[in-house]
């Protein structure tokens, strides 16, 4: 399991706590932040690979990971780097891996003149729209890529998307 941008490790420690015989990895770009997520996991009594590094150039072999998880990392990237991120993210899941992605999303039609509005037209989610994300998966040759979840936050003014996307099986279609 790989956690890009990873942080403080929260998620990364959690999961390893939770399933403790599965392999898990962060990655973040800021060495400071994985000094703290280091400490969180040694801590907690976890074993966690920590790497220092950029999401749309990530250092894995191909197929390395069943799963990858993306916690409220997205929005962060420059619109250049979206699609890189995924392709690389699809390069590093083993075949039917799985792509979790949770972030603040932009609805496709943000409402008029009001506070939600100024959020949503943040240039952090301004690229952060079910069908622009939707898009972006399955340019970068993810499969099924679908929004299974959607909620609100602050009395509906911030929205949460989740979303999921597979790695095709090439050996299937061989």
């Amino acid at each position: 399991m790989l956690d890009i941008g990873c942080g403080t490790g929260t998620l990364a420690t959690r999961i390893k706590q939770l399933y403790p015989d599965v392999t898990v990895a962060g990655l973040d770009p800021d060495p400071k932040v994985l000094v703290r997520a280091r400490r969180k996991a040694q801590r907690a009594g976890t074993s966690v690979q920590f790497d220092q590094g950029f999401s749309d150039a990530l250092p894995y072999p191909a197929g390395s990971f069943d799963r990858v998880f993306s916690s409220f990392m997205f929005q962060h990237l420059p619109a250049d780097q979206r699609e890189k991120t995924l392709r690389e993210v699809r390069r590093v899941l083993a075949p039917r891996g799985c792509l979790h992605l949770l972030d603040f999303d932009r609805p496709d039609q943000p409402p008029a003149r009001s506070l939600a509005a100024r959020i949503h037209s943040s240039k952090h989610l301004k690229d952060n729209s079910e069908t622009h994300i939707l898009g972006l998966m399955q340019q970068a040759g993810l499969v099924g890529a679908n929004k299974v979840m959607a909620r609100t936050m602050l009395f509906g003014l911030l929205h949460i998307g989740y979303y999921i996307a597979t790695a095709p099986d090439l050996r299937a279609s061989a």
